[in-house]
């Protein structure tokens, strides 16, 4: 059991609401924000611990920014942000509409919540961010070529607030999450299918051990690993 408190961004379905459930099992005092409040709210009632709980939307970035900043205040400080809000629209058309979407969540709505939770640790003097980017970081995809996209700029601006809180005096430790397949409605396949609960707990275990990177299940680690040796015809038939 811990005594610590997290904010996780994007927790009314899926693996943010199973991550929620999970760490306050495990005693986390919890802040839970995302668009649909009245879900949240129906969450909070069924958890074991203190949960504050605000609707944030985050392509609004001015006003998610200030509801965090809120959020943390209100518990006492955030030891834990997890950035989990994101959107996968098929795209075959290549049509703006939904590219546009989806950079607006994924990209300028991860990067806003992204810096305001490195200031608040900077100014607190210690924190976890965790970030929830995907296995289609390692890969471009024709379907969905803006979801992919924007998962490789989570890993890669994740990995650029590991390096630069290794020389921080703060004491800050970034988690890069990149799940394969996991049974929540953004799933597009089956391949090692993991039940969105033990998601959860594989990555309340990886908070918990500060990992730098956690691969939910553990061996999409292999096929990220394949993704970088394979050459770009073999790509594009997998693909």
């Amino acid at each position: 059991m811990t005594e610590q408190t997290a904010v996780i961004v994007g927790a009314s379905s899926g693996i943010g609401e199973a991550l929620a459930r999970e760490l306050a099992d495990r005693g986390y005092a919890l802040g839970l924000t995302a668009r649909r409040e009245e879900r949240l709210r129906a969450i909070a009632d069924e958890l074991p611990t203190e949960t504050h709980v605000a609707g944030m939307d985050v392509t609004e970035t001015a006003a998610a920014r200030e509801t965090f900043h809120a959020l943390a205040a209100d518990m006492g400080g955030a030891d834990v942000v997890v950035l989990n809000a994101g959107v996968a629209p098929d795209n075959r058309d290549l049509d703006w509409g939904p590219a546009r979407d989806t950079i607006d969540v994924n990209v300028r709505g991860f990067t806003a919540l992204a810096t305001a939770a490195a200031a608040h640790f900077a100014a607190q003097g210690s924190g976890h961010l965790v970030g929830v980017s995907s296995v289609a970081a390692h890969v471009g995809n024709p379907v969905v070529p803006a979801y992919h996209g924007s998962k490789a700029y989570v890993s890669n601006y994740l990995e650029g607030l590991r390096y630069r809180f290794a020389d921080h005096p703060a004491d800050v430790t970034v988690t890069t999450i990149e799940p394969g397949y996991v049974d929540t409605d953004l799933a597009t396949g089956e391949l090692w299918l993991v039940p969105v609960e033990t998601a959860a707990e594989q990555i309340a275990d990886g908070i918990a051990a500060e990992r730098r990177h956690v691969y939910v299940s553990k061996r999409w680690r292999l096929i990220a690993w394949a993704l970088k040796a394979l050459p770009d015809a073999a790509l594009r038939r997998l693909t």
